[in-house]
């Protein structure tokens, strides 16, 4: 039988020794054999799996019948430096697991395409000159020689990266879809605007609360007025949102790009919180239905945990503080029952109404702590904004920093006491969260608390502390309790637990036309515009009124256009007014273009910022399926077929998604998100993108900082008298998940290299389950290299190259041995649990090699052990299988099935305690009762030594588990 590779004899690395068998399974040979297969995969396309309609439906004849499996990873971004060894853990996990299930009998979707936007190489581009299209394909093209060389059976014609414009077309018109659409709250899903304004026009609907500005009913808008309203709508839409703006840098930024100490973790610049025209997605429409459904798919509860606790859905009251001069403050608590203990009132520095609720003068009797040391509250309000904006959101909401704040001039009536209190500006409070107001109750809040000692205002306790709390120094109260300190005269809820209480304060609130019952969410709408180059174009154009206006689908792609100058417009450090000016608004002839969009010929100006990174990989799922389709995003026959709703998975996905925990909210979200708009919008038949989540583990290595605490090139380290050191310096070892910012990177070529893809993959999988995290211990290789060079012998004779296996029956010991295996195997492939398949691979292998040290295994033992070793080792088990004298691939070749009836024992070996302690352990047939199995115990010459001369007073034989002498 020819097989793929045509090995020489001698390795092509290495020393060869001269008593080394000629035909031994070595590193040289397993490059040998992994390349000729892996060419012949990609030649005969071996991992193409059919659709049931379209250009990709050849061969779908052969699989109809078969169950459907869709199998990915998360999207990788294909770095400069290419794939360390801690990237293929998930990786070869879900090619280990799709080649399993097509061996078990399913039609197995399995590709993998690149994420390839994002920052990287956009600054590698400005610091370069070079353009980002180059080094990002530069890089997919070494990704994608490592995972051919890893042998990962991807289909490779479903295959393509988020910077393709085929690819990048389908996200625009996706945005295109969200922005034409709006959340129905009475129908619980988003609908096109189009029924929106037929609605409105036929007098059916009112426009929805805080979207009409103008005061008039629809009918009486103008063409104008009408547009900003149904804008104001729209799940996609522009609107003033803070964000971090960098002017050293030129850009926005986000939190995790922000020091503590608000600056640029590039660059190092002051960052600044201001309001900026930014593009944001209407996310928060889709809270409750985000966290209802996440009942209804298969994740880790950690993940489930973390998404609901970030969209973080909370009931209260919103209630509406009336002042003076500037209208109502509204805010929204979760603890309406506290408002009799509300002392004073803060608002975050960027909040709206700031402006009208600072006085020109300082009251009478203004404390001095409240001023800040200015001469009126308007220099002072001024001064303390400016130096929040200096401050980044995770510095505002520190614990250990003193709370600051000044007042505003102005007092607030509470509705519930009918006094007065005043109205600071504090960093503490954050507009992005609730209102971005609050009342303050220091006697039941913490911060409020300090706040108040700060600056010498009241404390009002509302709700009675535990006995001995305030004896032992407490302060704020946080604990439940019975309500104290709130009547007035048409309400009392003195004495009432805080859920009666809080019932009680609604009911009031909202027959007193001073607030109203309702849920909010810490979740807030997704902020979608970056002041980049290397991003998808937004489909949107401005026409003369300075409105958005929607590109028609008949002219996307919206092609990112060619430039040379990458960087946005620096400004001065401190220069706070400054506006950002991203690269594309450089290119004049492409921002003002000429269009028709059904009026005529009219001029109009492009949006020049791109999406975020996370845009492309919303929804890549949809176009692994149907990659070809030029007319539509996916065809609703294929998407049906691989990812619609079925007994196994209510709201249908993919049926196993492998990535990261890291991406366990952002991304997950998002994608969630973009699901639901399209699903309500009857493109999908499935709610949900991916049903079952798995997280892998990290890989973790040593990672070494010097007396700075900055991390050295653990290559580099040596260790010398029980110390390390770095260039002769000591440094200090930590572990740590392996990756370019510890330094700690470790390539997988070169163990490839020297002991092939299937050792390198048998080591991975054997190191533990694919969801634990687990040191990497180079050594530790040898022991699968040695596995798969003793499953060779198995089949191949070592010096003369033949087979030697033989056509005789098996014999029942290791028969039973072999059915064991199988279900063993079986059920840690199906539970990803592939270090325990591993296990039993080799317990069988070493087996048949202690009883067949010369060759002559029998075939069926020998081609079974073979198709297991198969989804971990799939070169080297293509090879014997081919040895063996199969002619095509064993890829869809039927996996070993245990027969049941071997897997039940002959005998079983059954523990005998004397007085509860095990003394021996004796075989008994598998079939043995009581009777029989204390006579076997009996005439154990141990037993019999122990039981002599003394009395049995009882005896517990439990048929199949154990005898127990009471003496």
């Amino acid at each position: 039988m020819t097989t793929a590779a045509d090995h020489g004899d001698t390795p092509r690395t290495g020393a060869q020794q001269s008593d080394v068998p000629p035909h031994r399974y070595t590193g040289a040979r397993a490059n040998d054999i992994e390349v000729a297969w892996q060419q012949r995969w990609a030649d005969e396309g071996t991992f193409d799996a059919p659709n049931p309609t379209g250009p990709l439906a050849e061969g779908f004849d052969r699989v109809a019948i078969r169950p459907q499996a869709f199998v990915m990873d998360m999207f990788p971004y294909p770095s400069g430096a290419g794939l360390h060894v801690g990237h293929p853990l998930g990786f070869i996990g879900t090619d280990v697991y799709s080649r399993y299930r097509r061996m078990r009998g399913d039609n197995v979707l399995h590709t993998m395409g690149f994420d390839a936007f994002g920052l990287p190489a956009e600054q590698f581009a400005v610091e370069t000159g070079q353009h980002p299209r180059v080094t990002t394909e530069a890089n997919m093209r070494t990704y994608l020689r490592q995972l051919r060389r890893l042998g990962l059976g991807h289909d490779e014609r479903r295959r393509f990266a988020t910077i393709d414009p085929d690819y990048y077309r389908w996200t625009q018109w996706i945005f295109l879809q969200i922005f034409n659409a709006w959340y129905d709250v009475d129908q619980d899903k988003a609908r096109p605007v189009a029924d929106l304004i037929a609605e409105l026009d036929a007098g059916e609907r009112r426009p929805n609360e805080g979207t009409n500005p103008f005061g008039r009913d629809w009918a009486e808008l103008s063409t104008l007025e009408r547009r900003e309203v149904v804008d104001n709508h729209r799940l996609a839409y522009r609107t003033e949102s803070m964000v971090n703006w960098a002017p050293g840098l030129g850009t926005v930024l986000s939190n995790e790009e922000v020091t503590a100490d608000g600056r640029s973790e590039r660059g190092n610049f002051p960052v600044f919180r201001r309001p900026l025209p930014q593009w944001m997605m209407r996310i928060t429409a889709y809270a409750d239905r985000l966290v209802r459904d996440l009942d209804h798919i298969d994740w880790p509860e950690k993940v489930r945990t973390m998404q609901r606790n970030w969209i973080g859905r909370s009931t209260g009251a919103h209630v509406r503080f009336a002042t003076a001069h500037a209208g109502d403050i509204e805010i929204f608590t979760t603890r309406p029952d506290t408002l009799f203990g509300t002392t004073y009132m803060v608002l975050a520095p960027e909040h709206p109404m700031v402006g009208a609720l600072t006085t020109e003068s300082w009251p009478e009797g203004t404390r001095d702590a409240w001023t800040g040391g200015a001469a009126t509250p308007t220099e002072a309000v001024a001064a303390y904004r400016l130096a929040a904006s200096r401050r980044s959101e995770l510095d505002r909401q520190a614990g250990d920093k003193a709370k600051t704040g000044v007042f505003t001039g102005s007092f607030a009536v509470n509705p519930v006491t009918g006094g007065t209190v005043p109205v600071f500006v504090a960093d503490y409070v954050l507009m992005g969260y609730g209102t971005g107001a609050i009342m303050a109750v220091p006697g039941q809040d913490e911060r409020d608390w300090e706040f108040a000692e700060a600056y010498e205002l009241p404390i009002v306790r509302t709700v009675r502390p535990s006995d001995g709390f305030e004896e032992a120094g407490g302060k704020a109260f946080t604990g439940d309790g019975p309500a104290i300190n709130s009547t007035n005269d048409s309400i009392s809820l003195d004495g009432l637990g805080i859920a009666e209480a809080k019932a009680t304060t609604i009911a009031w609130l909202e027959a007193e036309g001073r607030g109203r019952g309702a849920v909010t969410y810490r979740l807030r709408d997704w902020l979608f515009s970056r002041q980049r180059y290397w991003g998808e174009p937004f489909p949107i154009v401005y026409d003369e009124t300075g409105l958005p206006v929607a590109v028609p689908d008949s002219m996307l792609p919206v092609v990112l256009p060619e430039t040379d100058d990458f960087s946005p417009k620096a400004f001065a450090p401190d220069d706070v007014e400054s506006t950002p000016e991203p690269p594309l608004g450089r290119l004049a002839d492409w921002v003002e273009v000429e269009l028709d969009l059904g009026d005529g010929p009219k001029k109009y100006r492009r949006e020049t910022n791109t999406m975020p990174n996370w845009a492309g990989s919303c929804w890549y799922e949809l176009r692994y399926l149907d990659p070809t389709n030029a007319e539509r995003l996916v065809d609703p026959a294929i998407e049906r077929y691989w990812m619609g709703p079925n007994a196994d998975r209510p709201l249908g996905g993919v049926d196993l998604y492998v990535g990261g925990v890291e991406h366990a909210v952002l991304h997950l979200l998002y994608a969630r998100f973009w699901h639901k708009v399209l699903f309500d919008l009857g493109h999908l038949s499935s709610s949900e993108p991916f049903h079952r989540l798995v997280n892998q583990g990290m890989l973790q290595l040593p990672a070494y900082t010097n007396a700075d605490g900055f991390y050295v090139p653990a290559a580099e380290v040596v260790e010398e008298d029980g110390a390390f050191r770095h260039d002769g310096v000591e440094v200090r070892q930590e572990f740590g998940k392996i990756g370019k910012s510890l330094k700690n990177v470790v390539n997988p070529d070169q163990f490839v290299a020297e002991y092939g893809a299937d050792t390198f993959r048998l080591f991975e999988m054997f190191s533990g389950p694919l969801e634990q995290s687990r040191p990497w211990d180079a050594k530790a290789i040898v022991g699968p290299f040695r596995l798969l060079q003793r499953l060779w012998r198995v089949v191949v004779d070592e010096d003369s190259g033949a087979v030697h296996v033989a056509d005789v029956a098996v014999p029942d010991e290791l028969d039973r041995l072999l059915h064991k295996t199988i279900r063993a195997v079986r059920e840690g492939y199906e539970t990803l649990r592939f270090n325990t398949s591993i296990a039993r691979i080799t317990e069988l292998n070493n087996a048949i090699t202690v009883a067949y040290p010369d060759g002559g295994a029998p075939r069926a033992v020998a081609e079974a052990l073979v198709l297991m070793t198969a989804p971990l080792a799939p070169h080297v088990a293509e090879e014997l299988w081919a040895k063996l004298g199969h002619g095509s691939s064993l890829a869809w070749a039927q996996f070993p099935v245990a027969d049941e009836a071997l897997l039940v024992d002959d005998t079983v070996q059954i523990p005998v305690q004397i007085k509860g302690k095990v003394r021996a352990v004796v075989a008994v047939p598998a079939d043995a009762d009581a009777d029989a199995m204390e006579a076997a115990a009996r005439a154990d010459g141990k037993i019999a030594a122990e039981l002599e001369g003394r009395e049995v007073r009882r005896v517990i034989a439990v048929p199949g588990r154990l005898v127990n002498f009471v003496v």
